[in-house]
Order: C-alpha cells, then sequence, then structure tokens
C-alpha cells in the first residue's frame, strides 16, 4: 500500500467572523491511499487555533503515518490519541480504500441519494446589516433551524436581531441556536442567559470558556436556557475524563465535531455516555471541505437523529473539491447524479 498527504488551503468566499477572529482561509490536508488500482481519501480537517493537535509537529506526524500504513488503520489510530483530525483522516481514507465506490463512505439511504439531513443555517459574525442580510437569506432559503454566533458584537444589538426574527417568526416556524464560542465572562452569564431565554431559543452553545467545569456545571444547573457544551470536548482523551466531564458538567447538549473529538469512533464514544446520562446530542463539522462533510455526513445519517445537524458549512469556499452534495430547503442532500472532482 502506498500513502501520501496533499495539502490544501481553502479560501472563504468572504470573511466569516467568530468571537476569535475572522476567517479568510482554512487549511486542511487529505490522507491518499493507493493500493491494487483503487484509492481511498481521508480529510485532516485540522482548525487552526482551535484544534488541540494545531502543533507545529502535525505534518511530522502526519508523515509518519504515511510511512506507517502497513501497521493498518487501527494501531495508526491508537497510535494518534493526541491527533483527533489525524484520526478521522485514517478511518476515512480505510474506508473509502474498501468501499466499492471511495466517497461511499457509510454506505445508506442518504448516501445513495433516498433520503436528506435536516441541518441548521448558520450566521457569522459582523455588524448588524451583515448579520440582518444572512438571517434574511436564511429564513428566504428555508432553513427551519438558524445558529447565530454571538459574543463579537454589542450584546444589546445581538438581541435586538434576535428579537426581529421572532416578532416575524414564532418558535414553532423557526428553532433559533446562539454560539457564544466562550465570549461571556462568568460573572455576567446567568444575566445574559436571562435575557436570551426570553426569546424563546433552542439552547445556547458554549457560554462560558471551556476548562471551566464547576461554573459551568453551577450555569447548567441554574440556566433558563438550554446549553450545549462544544469546544469543553476538545482534548478530552480518556473514557474516565469524558465520563467525568458529563458527570460534573451534567450539560443539557453536547456537540460532536468528529475531527476534534477523535473521529468517528470517539463520536460514538460521546454519543453512548450522554445518553446513558441522559445528555442530548446532535453532530457538527468544523470547516472541511466537501470530502471531510461528506465522510461526517453520512455518518450522521446513521445515527437518526431527529434534531437538526450543524452540516451546512460546503458553500463557503470558492475551491471546495467539487461532490454531490447539495443544501435545498435547510437539508443537506447526496445527490448521485452529480460527480466528484478530486483534482487538488
Amino acid at each position: 500500500m502506498k500513502a501520501y498527504f496533499k495539502k490544501h488551503v481553502l479560501q472563504f468566499k468572504r470573511p466569516s467572523g467568530t468571537s476569535r477572529g475572522v476567517l479568510k482561509t482554512k487549511e486542511t490536508y487529505f490522507l491518499i491511499l493507493e493500493k491494487e488500482g483503487k484509492m481511498g481519501i481521508g480529510e485532516c480537517g485540522l482548525l487552526k487555533g482551535l484544534s488541540i493537535d494545531d502543533r507545529p509537529d502535525y505534518e511530522d506526524k502526519l508523515q509518519w503515518v504515511c510511512d506507517s500504513i502497513d501497521l493498518g488503520a487501527e494501531k495508526l489510530y491508537n497510535e494518534c490519541i493526541e491527533f483527533p483530525s489525524l484520526q478521522i483522516g485514517i478511518e476515512t481514507a480505510f474506508k473509502s480504500l474498501y468501499s466499492e465506490d471511495p466517497f461511499q463512505i457509510f454506505p445508506s439511504e442518504f448516501s445513495r441519494g433516498n433520503e436528506s439531513i435536516e441541518i441548521n443555517g448558520l450566521v457569522w459574525m459582523g455588524d448588524k446589516q451583515f448579520m440582518k442580510s444572512q438571517i434574511a437569506e436564511k429564513l428566504e432559503q428555508g432553513f427551519g433551524c438558524v445558529k447565530m454566533k454571538i459574543g463579537a458584537i454589542d450584546f444589546d444589538t445581538e438581541i435586538e436581531l434576535l428579537k426581529s426574527i421572532r416578532k416575524n417568526f414564532g418558535p414553532n416556524e423557526i428553532e433559533l441556536r446562539v454560539d457564544a464560542n466562550g465570549a461571556f465572562h462568568i460573572s455576567e452569564a446567568l444575566e445574559k442567559l436571562n435575557k436570551l431565554s426570553d426569546l424563546q431559543l433552542h439552547s445556547i452553545e458554549q457560554p462560558i470558556k471551556q476548562g471551566q467545569w464547576e461554573e459551568m456545571a453551577q450555569l447548567c444547573e441554574t440556566t433558563p436556557l438550554p446549553i450545549a457544551l462544544d469546544e469543553e470536548l476538545i482534548g478530552i482523551f480518556s473514557e474516565e475524563k469524558k465520563l467525568q466531564l458529563l458527570q460534573t458538567i451534567n450539560p443539557q447538549y453536547i456537540i460532536l465535531k468528529p475531527s476534534f473529538i477523535g473521529g468517528f469512533k470517539g463520536t460514538d464514544s460521546w454519543i453512548s455516555k450522554a445518553e446513558h446520562l441522559g445528555i442530548g446530542w446532535w453532530i457538527t463539522s468544523a470547516l472541511e471541505s466537501n470530502v471531510g462533510l461528506n465522510a461526517i455526513s453520512q455518518y450522521t445519517f446513521t445515527k437518526n437523529s431527529t434534531l437538526p445537524q450543524g452540516l451546512g458549512t460546503g458553500s463557503l469556499y470558492t475551491n471546495n473539491v467539487p461532490s454531490p452534495l447539495e443544501v435545498n430547503n435547510g437539508k443537506i442532500k447526496y445527490n448521485p447524479a452529480l460527480a466528484w472532482d478530486f483534482n487538488v
């Protein structure tokens, strides 16, 4: 078997604002396997500044994976415990290699084009007018669930934007989620959650910075608005620590980004623990190209969640890998009539 990797720099169509700054480009890596005339492709979806494996030796470790490819999927996966984005790349590349079609990673009614997955529309941070235009665009596109990133502009302005949606659309028409990316200070968090809860939101992601377990536990216990942990899960590798985190904080939801938490196997582990404790969950992509988004979407469909998932990031780039993934009326679908063009 031959293995090598290619780095690809994705270009955002328009700069995308988060509480940690504005994104204009996104580096990603493709792990490519070749054996007996067949090819397998997996994406190692690293996100600078957020992934736990954003470290100077990343490419060295990826090269080691290529050089050691004959160890097989399981051993390589276990050797990359501190590199979750390499783990999902390894899992996907091997599944791809041994599939009849290299892009049918988890064959199902979704990958055959017969079923779709409901997703949330994503509204990026920016000035009031920019955010307002994005909201209008998402509603026009038929999304039944909209997720708005907050915490970068004035809080009162964000409240006004949310109020303007609620004025026209009740909670039965549009489900609203907000994502603070840890932007709230602990001293003001509960007051802000109270104000947000008046708007009948579905949930808020990561209101305070990760790593403050006791403070987050207290918030989850007293909050009038369901809290979903996101960044909190990053860097938790052991099964014991995962259980400890969930039992300590006891959140209403957890959000699972496979590229950040050990791929599909890591996501399975979080899901089983969350369900055992009665904690809800949904799955989100982490700005991967269509290669990673395809694998994560196919995996997500097999989990049979009834909640809208966070898989609407494929249209963000000018140079994404052309694929059969389509988003229509707030749902992502795989259209087998369209072709892949993996030429990066």
